[in-house]
């Protein structure tokens, strides 16, 4: 739905709220009266909250965010739930889940989510939004145009069934590219890298201050491109890499056959990690025993099923991640919870070498759009995006563009804040 053409002079026009909703985290700013650019704090003072929900048992309560994340962590009795995006355009959206005694479909989960995110902004703004542009990525689905309309209208129902009455939809790239916007002096061509949690969106486009006011962009995109494809990808293959060997992933068992990595991939992807835990699966885990050479190994495993250890799994992965990425040094993951002394190590070769095929195919992307754009290089490369700071994905970019300048923006504010400039545009 196209937002209404504010009129010259009009002062009594509602605010437009950009929304970023993300695999692994979210954020949301809008152009306030003023003119100035508000970026909403949506949780602790920071600008981004992780897009989960917990559900707790005790209290039957729901909590978002980085509350979410603390009350799983702190071993509190209920259900967690992240990485709903990744859900968008499957048929999973529609499935039922139980939670707090009852059963929800995932898509009615989705939408708890943007009310409360539109809770926290309309308390910051002060006054109610109704109308929100939101984000997306050049390809929720990857080679199927069908799902991934599917996809957009899922998300731009759930925002209305939030509350928000009028929505327009606008790429996350071009939305990061009018956030640098703001920051160069005069034309330049950027080549964005938006690197999220669970796709890799590239836009070439010429970028101009003097232009930053007009609706219509399209002259400037040079072209787009994506794949599917982000951190929580990097995730599963540094959880496959690092910690599941320790429940049997990859052991060779009886007989000198594998035990069967089903389990495992559901255990190391984030928005697949309940249903290891359902009756089925855990059965199927358990009988996997004669699989196994190492008896040690398959009770480790039926630990972290029975109790439900799999996202503290996940997380412990995610944040030795971040802190290897920005250190270059061997960063330990500890597992005290399985065992007195468990732990894993991640480092920058086990970075390198589980990442590389992944990075390779990210870089691959990034190169084609500026093909399409009919251009040998741009001036700039400007990353964003909550996985844009791992270091092997940097490095790449670097070798693979050195004739652009390097441009490390706001990881987790750039989108909404591009976001929010479009809408000020559409309402200008």
């Amino acid at each position: 739905m196209e937002l209404p053409v504010r009129r010259a002079g009009a002062t009594d026009q509602p605010l437009v709220l950009g929304i970023d909703f993300g695999t692994s985290n979210s954020a949301a700013a809008l152009i306030g009266a003023d003119g100035r650019l508000q970026v909403m704090p949506l949780g602790e003072g920071r600008a981004e909250m992780p897009t989960a929900l917990f559900f707790a048992n005790e209290t039957q309560s729901v909590l978002y965010g980085t509350e979410a994340m603390q009350a799983y962590l702190a071993g509190t009795e209920g259900r967690l739930l992240r990485s709903l995006k990744s859900l968008l355009g499957s048929r999973l959206m529609n499935e039922y889940t139980a939670v707090n005694g009852q059963s929800l479909r995932f898509y009615d989960i989705l939408v708890l989510f943007f009310k409360e995110l539109k809770r926290r902004c309309e308390a910051q703004a002060g006054q109610a939004l109704t109308h929100a542009v939101l984000g997306r990525p050049v390809h929720f689905v990857d080679d199927d145009a069908d799902r991934d309309t599917q996809a957009q209208a899922t998300l731009e129902r759930a925002a209305r069934d939030a509350g928000f009455t009028h929505l327009s939809c606008q790429l996350e790239p071009i939305a990061a590219a009018l956030d640098y916007e703001q920051r160069v002096n005069g034309e330049t061509t950027a080549l964005v890298v938006d690197i999220g949690g669970g796709t890799s969106d590239f836009t070439v486009i010429r970028l101009n201050p003097a232009r930053s006011h007009l609706r219509d962009r399209r002259a400037d995109i040079l072209a787009t491109t994506g794949i599917h494809l982000g951190g929580t990808d990097f995730d599963r293959l540094l959880d496959l890499s690092a910690v599941m060997p320790l429940l049997g992933y990859k052991h060779q068992g009886t007989g000198g056959r594998p035990v069967p990595n089903s389990v495992f991939f559901d255990l190391a992807t984030w928005h697949l990690i309940h249903q290891a835990y359902t009756r089925r699966a855990l059965h199927f885990a358990a009988e996997l025993r004669p699989s196994y050479a190492d008896p040690v190994l398959h009770q480790r495993l039926m630990q972290v099923l029975d109790e439900q250890h799999g996202h503290r799994l996940l997380s412990a992965v995610e944040s030795a991640k971040i802190a290897c990425s920005e250190s270059g040094q061997m960063v330990p993951i500890r597992l005290d919870f399985l065992g007195d002394g468990l732990s894993a190590s991640l480092g920058a070769e086990r970075l390198q070498e589980a990442l590389q095929s992944s990075v390779a195919q990210v870089v691959q992307c990034a190169q084609a759009c500026v093909r399409a754009a009919g251009k040998t290089s741009a001036d700039a490369v400007y990353l964003t995006g909550g996985s844009s700071a791992l270091r092997p994905l940097v490095d790449a970019l670097r070798l693979a563009m050195p004739q652009a300048t390097l441009v490390e923006g706001n990881r987790f504010g750039g989108v909404a804040a591009g976001l929010a400039h479009a809408g000020a545009a559409i309402g200008a």
